[in-house]
């Protein structure tokens, strides 16, 4: 594996393509300002920003291919590290290919590398590809309706979620810890609601690794957003392992339990949930993310 540093000939390629690729790309810059046009009373303005910060030739025989790394820019605490995601070519073309399929009108106009059949690993290919891969999410970004879909969302979350589950379950917890933080940096920098289940499950990965790295008073903290996200709706399979954990780090840290209790023992008296009730490491296990 080697490091693609960003330097002047990467820049210098950027600017000066082959003749066909001016041509392709002011005919892709006409179609969008046709679509920007058309589409400028339902396109807000894009709230994140893509840089990839690193490209990787990774070999892995037989197979060889590059692994970009990009930094995903946008609201965040001070001093917070922008969340990072890393994909290959093969799965921006995933995601480009399933959008094409929803959303034809829309992606009619934004543009995607086309696959090459050599020189797909020359420093000029991967800056190329580099700056088109940040375009392509930033004009998807653009559009509400593609910045809805679910392919969008379960491309940049699902395989965090399922390498921080893989981690945690084989008691890797450090590692998994900045996994499950990145995964809930990245939803929360989305901002679209597709409802509690991923980010009930990144919080209970977060209260799982804080609890077994001796972090009680963060993994009582996770505990207590994940409530307050279920609310008072009716139980869901997370209530009650959350209470749980809610109950025993509150009483490891003397600090008050007596509502969570109350609620435990109310699910538990209506049949709702065992005695005891799953732990939250045990929900982690079991839980399929698809």
């Amino acid at each position: 594996m080697w490091n693609l540093a960003p330097g002047p000939s990467c820049a210098h390629a950027e600017r000066s393509p082959p003749p066909d690729g001016q041509r392709g790309s002011q005919l892709l810059t006409r179609q969008l300002q046709d679509f920007w046009k058309k589409s400028r009373n339902t396109l807000v303005p894009q709230r994140l920003l893509f840089e990839v910060t690193s490209a990787n030739v990774v070999k892995d025989p037989p197979s060889k291919y590059v692994l970009y790394t990009l930094a995903v820019m946008g609201p965040r605490p001070p001093g917070r590290q922008p969340a990072q995601i890393s994909r290959r070519y093969s799965d921006f073309e995933r995601l480009h290919r399933n959008l094409q399929r929803q959303f034809r009108g829309p992606m009619a106009a934004i543009s995607f590398p086309r696959k090459r059949l050599r020189r797909n690993f020359t420093a000029e290919t991967i800056a190329r590809r580099s700056r088109a891969f940040e375009q392509f999410l930033g004009h998807l970004q653009a559009v509400p309706e593609l910045r809805q879909a679910p392919d969008l969302q379960d491309f940049f979350v699902l395989p965090e979620l399922r390498r921080a589950q893989s981690l945690t379950c084989t008691g890797l917890y450090r590692e998994a810890l900045a996994l499950w933080a990145n995964a809930w940096q990245l939803q929360a920098q989305l901002g679209v609601p597709s409802g509690p289940d991923r980010p009930l499950l990144t919080l209970a990965g977060l209260a799982v690794c804080h609890q077994e790295l001796e972090d009680p008073g963060e993994a009582r903290a996770c505990c207590e957003k994940a409530l307050q996200l279920l609310g008072d709706k009716s139980p869901h399979p997370f209530l009650a392992p959350f209470l749980e954990a809610h109950v025993r780090l509150s009483w490891h840290l003397g600090l008050d339990k007596h509502q969570s209790e109350a609620r435990l023992q109310a699910l538990q008296e209506a049949g709702l949930t065992p005695t005891p009730p799953p732990s939250l490491k045990e929900l982690l296990i079991k839980e399929v993310l698809d």
